[in-house]
């Protein structure tokens, strides 16, 4: 497999000249963020992510973990691994530094994330999961939870998961049947079994905080009646150190397509006695706190997308650079590399772009938690949750769909050896396969857009980003004239534009009366929202690298004039396909819907 470099340019060039790290760093709390010493974060994070990471992804791929007398096992050297990453500091980079964290800004610990899912996506998922525990105890924790578990979650000491689904349950967590019994000194005891537990157990720390799903006995049927409880591996005495083992234990490792480095567990709380646990926040509030963890979890998901891509298409550049096959098109003798021929060319310009927009589209949101978390204004901080919430699910399903078919085109490019389990390729395939399921699955995003997101408040938020991509379709229109990569991108985000607006309004006007019928396309809605998105975010792009370029200062020509290229590439091949997608949306249900059960 070929070596992992992070993007460090590209991740740099949208930081600073598209997202803006100079408007997040200048919030409140922020002032410390200085650029110079995030691009030396970022140098050190590239070196963890290249030389020890990245090494051990195809270890972990062929020597899976193991469960040995109820405990797992991890691959070699990931236990190592995981203590450089928390000597560096590294898990605690979003944090408050009252906890031991950076107090970095979500946007640059976004950066960082994308390195270590990149280098290694079954590692990746163990901090990603430990920093969604600490979101939601910061947000609901009592003050005595967030002084025993904070600190050693946020140094990345313990880790933390997440427990949600059950057997029988899959998506329906109101088929939840887990149990919690309160007991006479306020704590509660656990009684039940949860699947797909990722890092639910492993023996790279000395303590494992579950998040767990629970009902109590009056808790009502449905998701209304599930509360949430911290229930550790072992629990902590009374210096705050892991004490007497817990009731909870993997009975088993789910064998899985991809991800093999990952334990993805079956869990079991209280085969004895009871696992012992201390309820989260207020009973039946269950839901609504675990969606604290999950809504920045899919949008690292849709990070996770960007992350794999990458390393999908720096190897397939790699081994479009080295095979040798063919003559040129030209007709010139001698054999060449295969970057060489279009067809080639056109599979990598089209990774590269969608890459870049994806990237683009991910950091955004990522700036928009910052301002709404930590802008003076409360109608601006209000107005950017608005467009958090709106993006997420679009990048997370879209930003995983396409590096689903980013991983797909890397094995295309390598040809029958693409197929062969030893050049790597496959393995970033199989791996990236899950991210359209988990954390919500993508058609679950598709419908709470559609729903929650864009039908609910009348189209107002989508209003809000349209607003926004008209001002950047301004500012085209001064550049375009006598620049054809402005006036492609120009021409196709303006038809894109009034592909979603229509597309809006069909939804908008169509949920209440035949909400089936505005359903049924919502998987297109979101294709054509992340079309339209990612343009968007291809246009700034386009726009800063023009302004770079112009101003005469220092900068690298080279660069430059490759992102507008990749610019227009991603007008002519991607984003031109936005407006075909709007007779399908219109179309609603006729077709989905049509079939009785037993003509399929």
């Amino acid at each position: 497999m070929s070596p992992y470099a992070a993007p460090l340019r590209d991740m740099r060039f949208v930081l600073n000249d598209v997202v803006g790290l100079g408007r997040i760093a200048a919030l409140p709390g922020l002032d410390g963020t200085d650029p110079d010493l995030v691009s030396q974060i970022l140098e050190e994070g590239g070196k963890l992510a290249g030389d020890v990471l990245a090494p051990l992804n195809t270890v972990g791929d062929k020597t899976p973990p193991r469960l040995e007398n109820g405990v797992v096992r991890t691959p070699e050297g990931t236990a190592d691994a995981y203590r450089q990453f928390i000597e560096g500091g590294w898990n605690g980079a979003p944090f408050e530094e009252e906890y031991g964290g950076m107090g970095l800004p979500w946007l640059v610990s976004t950066a960082l994330q994308e390195m270590w899912q990149g280098a290694n996506l079954a590692f990746g998922l163990c901090p990603l999961l430990t920093q969604a525990a600490i979101d939601a105890l910061r947000e609901v924790g009592s003050d005595e939870q967030k002084a025993l578990y904070l600190p050693k979650l946020v140094s990345g000491e313990w880790t933390g998961t997440m427990n949600l689904t059950e057997p029988q349950a899959g998506t329906d967590l109101g088929a939840i049947r887990t149990k919690a019994e309160k007991q006479a000194d306020g704590s509660y005891r656990l009684k039940g079994q949860k699947i797909y537990i990722t890092w639910g157990d492993h023996d790279c720390t000395d303590n494992i905080v579950h998040l767990v799903l629970a009902r109590s006995p009056d808790g009502i049927p449905g998701t209304k009646g599930l509360s949430l409880y911290i229930v550790p591996k072992f629990i902590p005495d009374a210096d705050g150190d892991p004490g007497a083992r817990n009731d909870v234990r993997p009975v088993g490792l789910e064998h899985k397509l991809g991800i093999h480095g990952s334990p993805t567990c079956v869990m079991a709380y209280g085969e004895d006695e009871g696992a012992v646990g201390w309820l989260v926040g207020e009973e039946n509030r269950g839901i609504e706190y675990m969606f604290i963890m999950m809504n920045n979890a899919r949008l690292a998901v849709g990070l996770q997308g960007v992350a794999i891509a990458e390393r999908a298409y720096q190897q397939a550049v790699d081994y479009a650079r080295n095979r040798v096959q063919g003559r040129a098109i030209s007709g010139s003798s001698g054999g060449v590399a295969i970057i060489n021929h279009p067809d080639v060319r056109r599979m990598l310009m089209t990774m590269k772009a969608q890459i870049e927009a994806m990237r683009g589209l991910v950091y955004d949101t990522a700036a928009a938690i910052d301002t709404a978390d930590r802008h003076s204004d409360k109608e601006i901080a209000a107005a950017a949750q608005r467009r958090v919430d709106l993006l997420i699910p679009v990048a997370k399903a879209w930003c995983t769909d396409t590096a689903v078919e980013i991983c797909s085109t890397n094995i295309q490019v390598h040809g029958g050896m693409g197929f062969i389990e030893e050049t790597g390729a496959a393995q970033h395939h199989r791996d990236a396969r899950i991210l359209p399921i988990y954390e919500g699955a993508n058609g679950v995003q598709a419908l709470d857009l559609v729903g929650r997101k864009v039908a609910r408040d009348g189209g107002a938020a989508m209003g809000e980003l349209l607003a926004d991509i008209d001002t950047t379709i301004a500012e085209l229109a001064e550049h375009a004239a006598g620049d054809t990569t402005l006036h492609a991108m120009h021409k196709q985000l303006v038809a894109g534009r009034t592909a979603l607006a229509s597309a809006t309004d069909w939804v908008v006007a169509t949920m209440p009366t035949d909400p089936a019928a505005a359903a049924s396309p919502s998987a297109v809605f979101l294709k054509l929202f992340g079309l339209v998105a990612g343009g968007w975010l291809m246009a700034r792009s386009g726009l800063a690298a023009r302004r770079l370029l112009s101003d005469g200062g220092e900068v690298d020509t080279r660069y430059l004039e490759a992102k507008l290229v990749t610019v227009r590439h991603y007008a002519d091949h991607v984003l031109a396909q936005a407006p075909s997608l709007l007779d399908t949306i219109t179309a609603g249900g006729e077709t989905v819907m049509a079939l009785a059960e037993d003509q399929f």
